[in-house]
């Protein structure tokens, strides 16, 4: 799997867990103190996030860390 597509699989999750909970997007990112386009740009995989955004991110969705990042196939050396 390739770096960029491991951040899309990585925003997809993010993105599931956030609307099953209810949370709108613009909400979520208010709840996170994260500016809304840089949220956003999580959730489409654009954004390399740090280990600390991703903590957060999880604590207000009341999750593990191992929920979001579980069973993402390693990345291909090169890619």
């Amino acid at each position: 799997m390739s770096k960029q597509n491991v951040l899309k699989e990585l925003g997809e999750r993010i993105r599931n867990e956030r609307k099953a909970q209810g949370f709108s997007q613009e909400g979520f990112a208010h709840v996170t103190n994260l500016d809304r386009s840089y949220y956003g740009s999580i959730e489409r995989g654009e954004r390399n996030i740090t280990f600390y955004t991703i903590c957060e991110i999880a604590e207000k969705l009341n999750r593990d860390v191992a929920f979001f990042c579980q069973d993402i196939p390693p990345i291909k050396p090169g890619k």
